[in-house]
């Protein structure tokens, strides 16, 4: 119905043309942004683009991609440049869009890797970092955000997973759901409750 109110609305021949443009990524990137962009489109085109099917098909977690990648700064883009790239949100998105054209679901996961490399840069503790970063960066160690739960989604202020202090550590209760690469990755960044409801009572281990 849509297509064909489109058809009586916008001549046939405009349409197509309309349908088939596709905007130019680059139109108000800042020149470093953009030359990212095509670092990140260049190396899309020649290492993911041609296996992303199978590798979807086979539900593959490419690992040496992901270290090419790394090894570009691409595994710790907006961490502090201690220890990661140090670049900004800006350069980030532009080089998840620039991946993306690939393979996707590659792509999303690299995204949330560097969301925990990210977490634990701005919020944890010196020796944290020491122990975390180096190796996240690299991608010697990959990481994972456990956010979701069965029973909250898009609403996570209501997550029920609880982490109580026992002396030194924390004992943790609950469920997680959707964690991109679990049982993939060696580090999870766990969102629990550890006060009361809301928000305000959720704790990042």
């Amino acid at each position: 119905m849509f297509a064909r109110t489109l058809r009586r609305l916008i001549p046939v021949g405009r349409l197509a043309r309309l349908m088939s443009s596709v905007p130019d990524p680059l139109v108000g990137l800042a020149a470093e942004n953009a030359e990212f962009y095509d670092i990140a489109k260049k190396f899309a085109d020649a290492e993911m683009l041609p296996h992303a099917a199978e590798w979807d098909r086979n539900e593959y977690f490419p690992v040496d991609t992901l270290r090419k990648l790394a090894g570009m700064g691409f595994a710790g883009i907006y961490v502090p440049d201690a220890y990661g790239t140090g670049l900004t949100r800006t350069a980030a998105a532009t080089i998840f869009e620039a991946l993306s054209t690939a393979c996707v679901s590659t792509t999303a996961y690299l995204s949330i890797h560097n969301m925990c490399a990210w977490m634990i840069g701005a919020y944890g503790s010196e020796d944290q970092c020491k122990k975390f970063l180096p190796d996240l960066c690299s991608m010697n160690r990959f990481a994972s955000y456990c956010l979701t739960e069965p029973g909250s989604g898009s609403d996570a202020a209501s997550l029920r997973t609880t982490a109580v202090r026992k002396g030194d550590h924390y004992v943790l209760n609950g469920s997680k759901a959707f964690i991109s690469g679990g049982g993939m990755s060696d580090v999870y960044v766990l969102m629990a409750r550890t006060g009361t409801d809301g928000a305000s009572g959720v704790s990042c281990i």
